[in-house]
C-alpha cells in the first residue's frame, strides 16, 4: 500500500502497524512515542502545535501538557541524534515540535522496504502491570490490607530479569474505576494485567489471582489460595512462584529465592498503613512516619518498614519543605539499617544512594547503580541516578534516566515532575522546565523555586518573580547561598547556572 512507510535519516516508520525500524531492526518505542512520531513525521517537517500532538497521543482525554514534555523526552531518547550531533525533534518554545531532516521525509510503498517482512515476527516485551486487589472482606478497613499485598507483588516480580512491571503509584491510579483490562493494559504499555482479590476474615485469608493476556482479553491463570492468616507471608512467596511459572515461556528460566519479610502481622499491618502516607501530603507523611516507627518497634528486623521510613524522612525534606536536621541523618540511619538487614532490597539501595549523593556523591552513584543491578524496574532509582548525573555534569543523561522512570511509572507521585523539571533546567532546556515544573502535582511545593528560575531565564521577569514570592512565602527561611553550598555538583558552572536564575527572579541571596 503506497504511503504506508515513512522515512528520516536511517528510519523507517509503517504508519500501519506503528512499528519504527533503523534500517531492518526494530526500535522499541512505548505506544505514545508512536503516536507522537506519526503525527511529527505526517507534518513534513512542519511545526506540529503542543495541542494538537497531545489530540494525536492522548485522544479524547484531558492531560497536563508536561505529560508531552515527557513523551518527547522519551522518543528523542529512543531515536537519538542525527550524525552532525542534531537532535531529530527540535522544539519550537511556546508552540510546539517538528521532525529535523537532513533530507526531506520520504513515502515509501511496500516494494522499497525491507524490513517489514520482519514485523509479524515480532512480539510485545512481557511487561505487566498489578492492578490493586479488590478487598471483599466485610470490613472496608481492611482495603490497605488487599492493597499492601498487590504492591509486595509488584515489588517481587519486578526484581525477575526480563520482566518490566509497571511501578505501584501508576498501576494503582486505577483503584475503584470502572475501566476495561484492555484499555488499562493500552494506557500503561503492557501486555500482561494481574487482577485479584482478597478477603480476611478473623484468622483466615482467601487471595484469588489471575493473570490476563491483553492481546485477545485472554485468562492465562487464575487460582484461588485459603491459609491461615499466619502463613500469609509463605503465602506470597507462593503466588509469586506460581505466577512466574504460568509466564514461564516468557522469559528463561529464573531461581526464586524468597525475600526477607516481616515476622509480625500486626507490624505488616502498620506498614502496608505507613507506607500509603508517605507521599500523600506533609500530614500524611508525618502520619506515616510514626506508623513505620511503630511497625519496627514490634518487628526491628523488618527491613521493607526502614526503606520506607527513609524514603518518609527524605520526601519530608525534599517534597514537603522540613529543615535538612534531623531528616537526613534520620534518612540515611534507617537506609543504612535496612541495607544491612536486606542487601538485595533495591529499595534500601536506591534511598540510601539518594541521601549519599549530599555526602559522597561517588559512593550515593554506586548505591543506585547497584540498586539497578538488583531491580532495572526500580523506577525512583532512575530518577535519583538522574538527578546523580547533573551533579555530575551529564545533565542530557539525567534527563534520559528521569524518562526512563516514567516509562515504568506513567502516572507517577509528584516529586517525578519536580526531579524531572530538574535536570531539564540543568540541561538548559528551560521552556522544558518550565512546562514540567507547572505540573498540579508539584506546582507550589519546593520545586517553584526551579520554576521561577526558568521563567527567569526565558526572560518571563513579572511571572518569575510572581512565583518566586509565592514560594518565598511558604519558605522564608531560603536564601540561595544556603542552597547553593548545600549542592553536590562537580562543576561550578552548574551550580551558577541555578544562582543565576535564583537571582534573576529575585529569592534572596
Amino acid at each position: 500500500m503506497p504511503g504506508q512507510f515513512l522515512a528520516f535519516g536511517p528510519f523507517i516508520f509503517d504508519c500501519r502497524r506503528g512499528t519504527l525500524f533503523r534500517g531492518a531492526s526494530p526500535v522499541v518505542i512505548g505506544r505514545r512515542e508512536r503516536a507522537l512520531l506519526q503525527a511529527l513525521l505526517e507534518a513534513r517537517g512542519e511545526v506540529v502545535t503542543k495541542s494538537s500532538l497531545m489530540d494525536a497521543a492522548w485522544p479524547k482525554t484531558n492531560v497536563e501538557e508536561s505529560n508531552l514534555t515527557v513523551q518527547i523526552a522519551a522518543l528523542r531518547r529512543s531515536i537519538g541524534q542525527s550524525a552532525t550531533g542534531e537532535n531529530w525533534i527540535a522544539t519550537i518554545p511556546g508552540v510546539g515540535y517538528r521532525l529535523v531532516h537532513s533530507t526531506p521525509v520520504r513515502q515509501r510503498d511496500v516494494a522499497a522496504v525491507e524490513a517489514p517482512a520482519a514485523l509479524d515476527e515480532i512480539e510485545p516485551r512481557p511487561t505487566i502491570a498489578v492492578l490493586p486487589f479488590t478487598n471483599m472482606s466485610s470490613d472496608p478497613e481492611q482495603e490497605y490490607f488487599g492493597d499492601g499485598l498487590a504492591e509486595d507483588l509488584i515489588t517481587d516480580l519486578s526484581r525477575i530479569p526480563g520482566f518490566v512491571v509497571i511501578a505501584r503509584h501508576s498501576s494503582f491510579a486505577y483503584k475503584g474505576k470502572p475501566v476495561d483490562i484492555r484499555t488499562i493494559a493500552k494506557d500503561l504499555g503492557v501486555r500482561y494485567v494481574i487482577e485479584g482479590s482478597v478477603r480476611r476474615d478473623a484468622d483466615r485469608i482467601r487471595i484469588s489471582a489471575q493473570i490476563i493476556d491483553a492481546i485477545g482479553n485472554v485468562h492465562l491463570w487464575a487460582s484461588r489460595f485459603d491459609r491461615e492468616l499466619e502463613s500469609v507471608f509463605a503465602l506470597q512467596d507462593e503466588i509469586v512462584g506460581r505466577i512466574v511459572r504460568a509466564l514461564s515461556g516468557l522469559v528463561p528460566p529464573v531461581q526464586l529465592m524468597a525475600r526477607p519479610r516481616a515476622t509480625n502481622l500486626e507490624a505488616y499491618d502498620l506498614f502496608v498503613r505507613g507506607r500509603a502516607l508517605v507521599n500523600q501530603s506533609v500530614e500524611g507523611n508525618r502520619a506515616g512516619r510514626q506508623l513505620l516507627e511503630r511497625s519496627i518497634a514490634l518487628d526491628s528486623d523488618f527491613a521493607e518498614a526502614y526503606v520506607w521510613l527513609a524514603m518518609g524522612h527524605l520526601c519530608g525534606r525534599v517534597m514537603w519543605g522540613e529543615v535538612a536536621e534531623p531528616h537526613f541523618a534520620l534518612a540515611l540511619s534507617a537506609a543504612e539499617r535496612a541495607v544491612s538487614l536486606d542487601p538485595d532490597n533495591a529499595g534500601a539501595h536506591a534511598v540510601l544512594g539518594d541521601v549519599l549523593l549530599f555526602h559522597d556523591r561517588p559512593a550515593g552513584v554506586a548505591e543506585l547503580a547497584t540498586a539497578l543491578a538488583l531491580n532495572p524496574n526500580h523506577a525512583d532509582a532512575w530518577v535519583f541516578l538522574g538527578e546523580a548525573r547533573a551533579y555530575e555534569g551529564d545533565a542530557a543523561a539525567g534527563i534520559a534516566h528521569t524518562v526512563k522512570a516514567f516509562s515504568l511509572n506513567p502516572y507517577p507521585p509528584g516529586w517525578y515532575y519536580w526531579y524531572l523539571g530538574y535536570v531539564e533546567y540543568a540541561a538548559g532546556h528551560y521552556e522544558d522546565a518550565m512546562t514540567t515544573l507547572w505540573h498540579p502535582s508539584t506546582h507550589r511545593l519546593g520545586s517553584q523555586r526551579i520554576l521561577a528560575a526558568s521563567l527567569a531565564q526565558l526572560g518571563r521577569a513579572e511571572e518569575a518573580r510572581a512565583e518566586a514570592q509565592q514560594f518565598l512565602a511558604a519558605h522564608p527561611q531560603f536564601s540561595i547561598q544556603s542552597w547553593a553550598s548545600a549542592q553536590p555538583f562537580q562543576h561550578e558552572a552548574d551550580r551558577q547556572s541555578f544562582i543565576d536564575g535564583y537571582l534573576k527572579a529575585g529569592l534572596p541571596m
